[in-house]
């Protein structure tokens, strides 16, 4: 087994943390390789050297068994881009906040290790959205495991989203954006503009209007097999779009298709952890103060 180990920012209450997973990975054998730009931050407190990847191409070399990430939620969603079609496990330490992606407690790093070494964790498939139209756009990262999004760029006026769904006309949304997620970033944005939960394997999409004109426009799940198009006008010549927290700017009238991924993020989960238990205690159910 050899793994790789990614930050993104460093910060000085975090470093008992890092040092204690490195010398975990160390004490049982694990060869690791740690993220150039996040070791050359931390080695200003270490004397030791370590070797390091820097990139996609690594991850197609090494072909590492695990990437440890070091951080939160958007951790994750960084490495992804690194990983893409290689489909490298992720496991995830939070040292952020929320962690729905980053589920381990960096209380357990050591227990966490072991059960790594052991093989006892659950693999969780989470798709991901992809844009094939316009081609080009992103480069050469056109998906997202959280959500695909539309907006206006500033304060102006509203846009108008014309949406269509394999081809069929679905609305046109009169709205600040819209929002197609994924399960796994139904808890994200979605979910702070009234989008529903989405488990994880049921195989859908959500599409969410954001601050819509029209008060009758509610948020629709639909089968992740669809295909959605999209086409934008308004007052602007061109409207903000973003694959999780990356942007890229369209013109008025460019038709954007996006679709399910043709490849998965794979998360490591805890054996005795399940999504339902995460959701109850990352938003509180039940933790009411009458109870």
């Amino acid at each position: 087994m050899h793994v790789f180990i990614y930050g993104k920012q460093l910060k000085e209450q975090d470093i008992p943390f890092i040092a204690q997973t490195i010398n975990s990975l160390k004490d049982k054998g694990i060869p690791f390789k740690i993220y150039e730009p996040f070791y050359k931050q931390y080695a200003q407190y270490i004397k030791e050297d370590y070797d390091c990847f820097n990139a996609y191409e690594d991850f197609v070399r090494d072909k590492p068994d695990a990437c440890i990430t070091l951080g939160g939620d958007g951790t994750i969603l960084a490495v992804m881009t690194l990983i893409r079609e290689n489909e490298t496990p992720i496991l995830g330490i939070n040292l952020g906040r929320l962690g729905f992606l980053a589920s381990i407690e960096k209380t357990k790093i050591d227990e966490t290790i072991n059960a790594l070494l052991e093989s006892r964790f659950k693999l969780e498939k989470r798709s991901m959205i992809s844009l094939s139209q316009p081609e080009g756009l992103f480069s050469e990262i056109p998906f997202a495991l959280n959500d695909f999004t539309i907006n206006k760029r500033d304060t102006s006026s509203m846009v108008t989203i014309h949406s269509y769904l394999d081809g069929e006309f679905l609305n046109s949304y009169w709205a600040d954006g819209i929002i197609v997620t994924t399960p796994t970033g139904s808890t994200g944005y979605s979910l702070s503009c009234g989008g529903p939960i989405i488990f994880p394997g049921s195989g859908n999409f959500g599409v969410i209007p954001v601050a819509p004109h029209n008060l009758n426009v509610r948020p629709i799940v639909i089968p992740d097999s669809t295909e959605l198009s999209f086409k934008v006008e308004g007052r602007a010549e061109n409207f903000l779009c973003t694959l999780d927290s990356r942007h890229e700017t369209i013109e008025a009238n460019q038709e954007i298709r996006i679709s399910r991924c043709n490849f998965n993020t794979n998360l490591l989960v805890s054996e005795d952890d399940s999504y339902m238990n995460t959701i109850r205690n990352k938003l509180y159910w039940g933790y009411d103060k009458r109870n």
